[in-house]
């Protein structure tokens, strides 16, 4: 195979790359101020390149049985780097230095490369890759006392849940004689005994990074202690990460019985437990940690369907999830201090001060509570179809039942925004242009998701 056809099919890849060693250059130059023009540039660049060949069909092997492209994954790579343009947007008044931008864009490459693995050796390598940038993340801005307990409980959970991949790995390896992802799809209706261990421990590694309860402990430590740019990155990119990589991982075998029951029952207790736990929090960020708990549950619900709508359901989530919670993000109002900014009291009478913030995020709160006709709706609409239409009646009833929870602590955010007074000690806030833009490119996809749903999920 000619370099030219690896390079045409890295190429989202290779953009970051490039994009990596310019910022380093640049730190190293002292020219840290135009590490953020870069880093956008070099991300909407990937993007463009992602969607263009996604767009003309392309599909390559550059390294059989190891990485491919197809227009699925070069779609799927799109969607992630699209919604890192407004996280970098947003970061714009809280990182002035390259050290943030690289990490990024070293985290994105994990992720496009996960999104293309064939094998579990190409897996392990992409979410490793996209996983330990994220752990000092966490630490970069250092802005409050529980940033170091959050980054530590992150990276122990994440090794666990990097351990269990690798036994999952091995077993499977040892039942099957490869590393191919096949061998898990293949593994999902059998009834030798190391393979279906392997099969549950590959699962289960998934679930911890995709903080699916229990193994969801460290989401609303890492949130809370990370600074609102990170926090965003993880809500969206890491999770979009994940879940995409998961629909590559099943592939389009229907997942049998008992393996669906697990698919099902510990992401109902996810959904249950998210939206009932977001109920008592005070910070935003912890309550957007529980309720990424739920939305992790309502997406996995996803691989109880055929496989042919799998990836469609879950694509199509991520992109109106993502856009919803960065648009949340981006219009949070700014306080003297990181722990003030995080209090669900800083968002009281905010549409006295800053109306445009306010209805912002109140379109957000709607969406990710999945009240028509905002684009949450039509995503949740399109799991908990392929659901019912795969036969799992009772579990798609009793997983709507569980959403309806959530509803009560998104109009709470909402009654803080437009019902409650101003406190007399809070200044109307201030908003740069970069976190405006921002607001605006969430709110135009956004838009262009509940306008034309029918259009996007035909892309997919």
């Amino acid at each position: 195979m000619s370099w030219q056809a690896t390079f045409t099919a890295m190429l989202p890849e290779h953009i970051l790359l490039v994009g990596i060693v310019a910022l380093i250059g640049l730190e190293i130059a002292s020219q840290a101020r135009a590490a953020f023009l870069v880093s956008v540039c070099v991300v909407t660049a990937a993007f463009i390149a992602a969607a263009s060949l996604a767009a003309t069909g392309y599909a390559m092997a550059p390294f059989p049985e190891q990485f491919s492209v197809a227009p699925e994954a070069l779609l799927a790579k799109a969607v992630v780097l699209a919604l890192a343009v407004p996280v970098l947007l947003i970061s714009r008044n809280d990182f002035a230095d390259a050290q943030f931008h690289i990490l990024i864009l070293g985290s994105l490459y994990g992720v496009c490369l996960l999104l293309s693995a064939d094998s579990f050796l190409i897996l392990f390598l992409g979410i490793e890759l996209m996983s330990l940038p994220v752990y000092v993340l966490v630490l970069l801005a250092l802005q409050r006392t529980e940033s170091a307990e959050a980054a530590l409980k992150y990276l122990v959970l994440g090794g666990t849940a990097t351990a269990t991949l690798l036994m999952g790995s091995a077993l499977l390896y040892g039942a099957s004689g490869s590393l191919s992802l096949a061998a898990f799809a293949a593994a999902l209706g059998s009834s030798d005994a190391m393979a279906s261990v392997g099969v549950v421990l590959v699962i289960v590694a998934f679930f911890v990074k995709a903080a699916i309860a229990p193994f969801h402990t460290w989401a609303p430590d890492a949130y809370e202690g990370a600074t609102v740019p990170v926090t965003a990155y993880m809500a969206t990119i890491v999770k979009a990460g994940v879940l995409l990589a998961a629909v590559r991982l099943f592939g389009m075998e229907t997942v049998p019985r008992p393996m669906a029951d697990m698919l099902a029952l510990l992401p109902l207790a996810s959904i249950v437990w998210g939206n009932l736990a977001a109920m008592r929090q005070q910070s935003f960020r912890r309550m957007i940690a529980y309720s990424s708990i739920a939305h992790a549950g309502y997406l996995f619900y996803a691989f109880l369907g055929d496989g042919a709508g799998r990836f469609q359901a879950v694509a199509f989530y991520v992109l109106a999830y993502g856009v919803m919670n960065i648009l949340a993000f981006a219009s949070l109002p700014r306080a003297q201090d990181d722990t003030a900014r995080d209090r669900l009291d800083n968002l009281k009478g905010l549409y006295q001060r800053a109306p445009f913030a306010a209805v912002m995020i109140g379109i957000a709160m709607l969406s990710l509570a999945g009240i028509p006709p905002f684009p949450g709706f039509v995503a949740k609409f399109l799991i908990f179809r392929n659901v019912f239409a795969a036969g799992y009646t009772t579990y798609a009833v009793m997983g709507l039942i569980a959403s309806y929870m959530g509803i009560y602590f998104y109009l709470r955010v909402i009654q803080y925004l437009f019902m409650s007074p101003v406190p007399s000690h809070v200044q109307r806030p201030p908003y740069g242009r970069a976190v405006l833009g921002a607001s605006f490119l969430c709110l135009l996809a956004g838009i262009a998701i509940a306008v034309f749903p029918g259009w996007v999920i035909g892309q997919f």
